[in-house]
């Protein structure tokens, strides 16, 4: 049996922006899967009627060998699955550097894999405060947008502080592939195809492609179903370019009946990011009642310690949630937290990577949630942190994510398919990376409001 995502595939490079991914497509009316590992036959025959196939990987915090090693293989997969186009998803504020998450890398291995024509470059998505203009990026934090090399927390990420707006001056660093630019001036007069035409002659083989509104989006959704190409970059900005072309060519409706969020009568977090966004998204929801409790996260660097820390907090949780208490494990309170310090200062004792202390930690926390809802069966879950995200999930032994209701822009409600853990399968879970929803995120996470 042939089995075929008609659509687009696509692979994520962290597991909160696959979702993101998936919930602009499933929202539209697209049905979509999310699994942890490039599925075959055989798996897509248990979830018949796709029309997009994702995989949510964790390239966005390894190196370049690692990326070599590991994803022309995910590619391959990908590519066997006869969609037109894959997708390889960065994050909406294009968080990447040589040496980590290198998003050049990838558009050389994904070359190499689907020989495109050329690749376009599609990192802003109006509907989540994220612009594209003259290959510049973007991108709001609060009321205010700022320019991604002045943004309040991209500027000062702890692996990835972004000094460069322009896109192409940022891959540069990454990449012998040259960049070009279609912007909105030729977007909006007709003459996107022409400006294409003249970047490819001049050598470029990426092209950015402005987004900065209803528009530019749907043009930029044209020109990557009509320009023969294969592979693309960006952010969810490619589905929503691409659904608003289907929309406009009248190959997918304009309306589709969204599901609503149901409510929970408790809920069970954990976050792993230091992000002030999630921060704030904390101290509200302590507000609101949530008990908040400290994960050590200095523990990370010793397994005995790392246990005892679980154990501890996961007795404590139990006992909270016997008690009707919402309950939010966290490892951070914002990029100022003493205890960002404090861990950092263990990993230096212990001889250990940041990335393995990271690791240990977000298994720690995704076995938590395993924990609760094996002794709750609770239903639902939210899990704060892109890398933290992907480890929890490894940890739950999720084969798969499909979308249950939106929550927040990228940031869906999700629920986890398991033929390995038949208890965890059907779980409700929400990956939020750290600087995704309003301040009344986990309190919206329950179905209720504030």
């Amino acid at each position: 049996m042939i089995v075929t995502a008609p659509l687009l595939t696509f692979y994520g490079d962290d597991f909160t922006g696959s979702s993101a991914v998936m919930e602009v497509l499933s929202f539209a009316g697209i049905p979509t899967m999310l699994f942890l590992e490039a599925p075959d036959a055989d798996v897509l025959a248990r979830f018949p009627g796709l029309q997009a196939v994702g995989v949510a990987g964790v390239a966005r915090s390894k190196d370049p060998a690692w990326m070599r090693a590991h994803l022309p293989t995910v590619f391959e997969g990908l590519k066997q699955l006869g969609a037109p186009l894959m997708h390889y998803k960065v994050c909406s504020t294009f968080d990447s550097a040589p040496d980590i998450g290198s998003i050049g890398v990838a558009a050389e291995i994904g070359k190499q894999v689907f020989d495109p024509d050329w690749i376009p470059l599609v990192v802003g998505a109006p509907a989540i405060g994220r612009y594209q203009v003259f290959g510049n990026l973007f991108a709001a934090a609060g009321d205010a947008v700022h320019r991604l090399d002045r943004h309040p927390v991209m500027s000062r990420h702890p692996v990835t502080p972004m000094d460069e707006a322009d896109l192409g001056r940022h891959l540069s660093h990454q990449t012998e592939l040259r960049t070009g630019c279609v912007d909105f001036r030729a977007m909006k007069t007709g003459q996107a195809d022409a400006a294409l035409k003249s970047a490819l002659s001049k050598g470029a083989q990426i092209i950015a492609m402005d987004a900065m509104d209803d528009a530019t989006l749907q043009e930029a959704g044209r020109m990557i179903a009509e320009g023969n190409t294969s592979f693309a970059i960006g952010s969810q900005g490619v589905e929503y370019a691409l659904v608003a072309h289907w929309r406009a060519s009248g190959q997918l409706a304009q309306e589709h009946a969204t599901p609503r969020l149901s409510t929970v009568d408790q809920l069970f977090a954990v976050s792993g990011s230091c992000a002030p966004t999630t921060a704030a998204q904390i101290d509200h929801a302590q507000a609101k009642g949530f008990e908040i409790l400290d994960f050590d996260a200095a523990q990370a660097v010793d397994p005995n310690a790392l246990q005892a820390e679980t154990d501890r907090v996961r007795q404590t949780s139990l006992q909270l949630l016997s008690e009707g208490r919402d309950v939010l494990v966290t490892s951070a309170r914002g990029p100022n937290d003493p205890s960002l310090a404090r861990m950092s200062e263990a990993i230096n004792r212990a001889g250990i990577s940041n990335a393995q202390a990271n690791e240990y930690l977000g298994q720690a926390l995704g076995n938590l949630v395993a924990d609760i809802r094996l002794a709750t069966g609770l239903p639902r879950a939210a899990i704060g942190g892109g890398d933290t995200s992907g480890h929890a999930l490894t940890a739950l032994q999720a084969d798969a994510l499909s979308a249950v209701a939106p929550l927040a822009p990228g940031a869906p409600l999700c629920r986890i398919h398991s033929a390995r853990a038949p208890q965890i399968d059907g779980l409700e879970v929400t990956l939020k990376g750290g600087q995704m929803g309003a301040p009344d995120f986990f309190i919206h996470a329950k179905g209720t409001t504030t």
